[in-house]
């Protein structure tokens, strides 16, 4: 199977899941905030992100021993690989041991990280609970990632997607019939082990050399180069972490658990949007490897070219329409009781938008194995997060908390990470990058404006006036995209390639 199918059909079954399982989670938290309520919504979001914290244990090994993957797999050398996932079900072993007791020794002290503890029978065995799923995720997590380093990613989106959509429907008819925190953890965990289980399985048939002891030791090239990844990922690791999942423990902490609460509704919006969009990333990181593989840089830089005008595009589009229709969906879905501030909504977009822009140069950075080259930036980003994010969420709320991530982000990630890029793995002048994100920028700024005078005729928040509004949001930003960039060699490339697609499904069923 070709790398370009096989990433068709990533990206295929990936935007299916992604289109049943958004609506399927949307309804399944409504149903938590009416029965449970706003303060256990908090809890949720804060022991999620601690244990986010946690997964620090990881230290990047995952991401480096899947780059150490590649070659071995496009060559088809069993042995190798068979050696590598031997190393890798070790190391996550020990991950997911070490996570658990964590966990357990965090439990007494969970009142220190509450500004107001909310009145919750049995919180410390409650965050229990999310330890124990965290840690059994890593138990079989490396036979997930061969597949996915194999560019099966569909095989495990399957998996995901499938019991995401059970839990999440017996989660809900559990709480409309005992309104019972416990038992929706409990039933979160038989899921997360069984999907472990079954994928494993699928591994285990896929590639049967996997129920076989290693017969060959790694040599030592692959050794170095797994540590070196590795030690480049510690620092990306901590400053992920530190930037995504600090924000609602600071806002646990210093402004109250309930704004943890309100915050997660509008961080599960955008996290529906990036994992929509980010199907597209997803599904042509294993190509771009193999790419850097055994293609010129010159044809990587005109590859990547074509994918940041997407990444724009996708982003664009995708934060002109939060800004105008966040709350209106937010009065619709749980009631206005639970919106943020336009100001606040408006950070929040900012964010989604430079986060979003970095995701053809994470792509390439991550499918390339340019960890090393950055290493420390993420550190830097962390604190500068932290540091701004603890001075201002006293005075300015969540407000406070979402622009010390933008800064963070604008002073650390927005020139470092294309920096390496075009230097190490291009081998080109960056000035060309600059130029089309400001480009692209100041279209989006402009089209905004645009499509905010459209909206603004419309006026609610019916269900009637979201659908206008959605309308307005849906149509115009596209045609002002599609009028400047028609004739453009990017857009005419994916245009094409469309054609091509289509084409070739037109040929198969007459054939």
């Amino acid at each position: 199977m070709s790398r370009t199918r096989n990433s068709l059909i990533n990206l295929t079954v990936a935007m299916v899941g992604e289109v049943v399982a958004v609506p399927i989670g949307f309804v399944a938290r409504m149903v938590f905030i009416r029965t449970l309520g706003a303060e256990y919504l908090g809890v949720n979001g804060l022991f999620t992100s601690i244990l986010t914290m946690l997964s620090l244990v990881e230290l990047g090994i995952g991401p480096a021993i899947v780059f150490s993957l590649y070659k071995p797999l496009a060559e088809n050398d069993t042995k190798k690989v068979q050696a590598i996932m031997q190393l890798y079900k070790k190391a996550y072993t020990i991950i997911g041991t070490v996570i658990a007791a964590l966990g357990i020794v965090m439990a007494p002290f969970l009142s220190y990280l509450i500004k107001d503890v909310p009145d919750i029978k049995n919180i410390e065995f409650i965050f229990l609970l999310f330890v124990i799923n965290s840690a059994i995720s890593y138990f079989y997590a490396y036979k997930q990632n061969l597949i996915i380093a194999d560019q099966r990613r569909y095989v495990v989106t399957l998996y995901r997607y499938a019991f995401f959509s059970i839990v999440n429907i017996l989660q809900i008819a559990f709480l409309y019939l005992t309104k019972n925190y416990v038992i929706f953890l409990v039933l979160r965990i038989v899921c997360t082990l069984l999907e472990n289980l079954l994928l494993a399985r699928s591994a285990d048939k896929l590639y049967p050399f996997l129920r076989q002891k290693a017969t060959e030791r790694l040599d030592g090239n692959t050794i170095q180069e797994i540590k070196k990844n590795t030690g480049a990922m510690v620092s990306q690791k901590i400053g992920e972490i530190v930037t995504n999942s600090t924000d609602n423990i600071v806002i646990a902490a210093m402004v109250g658990t309930i704004w943890v609460g309100l915050y997660s509704n509008y961080i599960l919006i955008t996290s529906a949007l990036n994992g929509i969009m980010g199907q597209f990333f997803t599904a042509i990181t294993a190509s771009v490897g193999n790419l850097g593989a055994t293609e010129s840089k010159e044809k990587l830089l005109a590859v990547f070219q074509k994918i940041q005008f997407a990444t724009f595009w996708i982003f664009g589009f995708s934060s002109i329409c939060l800004f105008y229709l966040v709350n209106p969906f937010i009065a619709i879905w749980v009631g206005n009781e639970y919106w943020l501030s336009m100001d606040t909504v408006l950070l929040l977009v900012i964010l989604f938008y430079i986060q979003g822009m970095r995701r053809a140069v994470l792509t390439f950075r991550e499918a390339l194995g340019l960890y090393w080259y950055d290493r420390y930036k993420p550190l830097f980003q962390g604190v500068i997060n932290l540091a701004i994010s603890v001075v201002l969420a006293p005075k300015l709320g969540v407000s406070g908390v979402i622009i010390g991530t933008v800064i963070s982000v604008l002073t650390t990630c927005f020139w470092i990470e294309p920096y390496f890029l075009y230097k190490k793995g291009f081998v080109a002048p960056l000035k060309s990058y600059y130029f089309k994100y400001a480009v692209y920028t100041a279209i989006t700024v402009v089209t905004g404006l645009v499509t905010g005078a459209g909206v603004g005729f419309i006026t609610g928040d019916t269900l009637a006036a979201f659908i206008g509004k959605f309308l307005v949001c849906l149509f115009v930003p596209n045609l002002i995209f599609l009028a400047m960039f028609y004739h453009a060699q990017e857009f005419r490339y994916f245009l094409l390639l469309a054609k091509n697609i289509v084409l070739k499904k037109v040929i198969k069923k007459i054939g």
